[in-house]
């Protein structure tokens, strides 16, 4: 059996909202509401959904950037949610992140090699300033750019350099688990395709484990394994992403797979063009979340949450419509 590296149980992230005179809570934004799922060691698992549907915000409760509301994440066995600020470090050296933003996720007052430098100093990895600098340098040259470049300010880079010394600095601790927020969103197409491939050169170097988080789903299905698509705060299907693409089971699925563009002309396919808009995750739909918008749907959708039901190997979907 494949080596789990990562699992979330019934994972929750409820962000409270305050209103009145008093200022009393009295909403919550279900931005995660009851996820699972597991990642493997050695795998780029994908997620991919709409804005607004939890990608982001799983990301970071996985990191312990947000803390969740409920639910279990266990890295290598261990469950994480009663560690001590000394066992949270060790387990930092473990996941890393890379940020959606380039031009946001780095100190403008920072020079590249103090951004780069700083983990090794906060987890002790370094023997003073001139093994600090040659990791600086080693780390500089594994994402493609040059030692003089450590003496600069992110100012003085383009957006494709930016994200590269983002990615030097989640490598900077040996990572096994990177997650990867967007990584590619705020780039140029050109640039794009570069990030990617160095991702896909460093996973293999490194052997490294990818949570790779997108909308776009031709950047998910160059760069992933396994793919599980987000609505509303769940996972609505979970699948090899050759299944996926090949045979897409959940509506919602089908639609996003239906948007994407066919370079051949002459070869047509359905575009399935979904109802309405995203429902709010204050006041998610009863049963289903997609029933709403969704044209295969039946009255036990509307009152029902559909459970994980595995319709082949390793290809997951949660939905009425395949009812044992």
């Amino acid at each position: 059996m494949a080596d789990v590296l990562l699992k979330a149980v019934d994972l929750k992230k409820y962000f409270p909202v305050k209103s009145g005179i008093l200022n009393r809570q009295t909403q919550y934004v279900k931005a995660i509401d009851g996820v699972s799922f597991e990642v493997y060691r050695g795998e780029v698992f994908g997620i991919v959904g709409e804005s607004g549907c939890g990608k982001s915000t799983l990301g970071k409760v996985i990191c312990k950037l947000e803390e969740k509301t409920s639910g279990e994440i266990y890295v290598g066995g261990q469950e994480i949610s009663s560690l001590t600020k000394k066992e949270m470090r060790d387990l930092r050296k473990k996941i890393q992140m890379v940020f959606q933003d380039p031009y946001a996720s780095l100190n403008p007052r920072m020079s590249i090699r103090d951004i780069v430098a700083e983990p090794l100093i906060i987890h002790k990895l370094s023997e003073g300033k001139e093994d600090i600098d040659k990791k600086v340098v080693e780390l500089l040259r594994m994402v493609g750019l040059d030692s003089y470049h450590a003496q600069r300010y992110p100012h003085e880079f383009s957006g494709g350099q930016r994200q590269r010394i983002g990615i030097a600095r989640a490598l900077a601790i040996n990572p096994e688990i990177v997650i990867a927020d967007e990584p590619v969103s705020a780039l140029d197409v050109s640039i794009q395709s570069q990030v990617l491939n160095l991702l896909t050169e460093l996973k293999k170097d490194l052997n490294l484990t990818y949570i790779f988080i997108a909308h776009d789903l031709s950047v998910v299905e160059h760069i992933s394994d396994r793919i599980g698509v987000m609505y509303l705060g769940n996972f609505v299907e979970i699948a090899d992403k050759y299944e996926l693409y090949k045979n897409p089971l959940h509506p919602y699925t089908q639609a996003l797979l239906s948007a994407i563009p066919i370079a051949d002309p002459t070869l047509k396919k359905e575009r399935i063009i979904l109802k309405g808009s995203i429902p709010s995750a204050l006041n998610p739909p009863s049963g289903c979340k997609f029933h709403t918008r969704c044209r295969h749907v039946m009255d036990i959708c509307k009152v029902e949450t559909p459970r994980k039901r595995e319709v082949g190997e390793n290809h997951f979907v949660f939905c009425h419509l395949y009812n044992d």
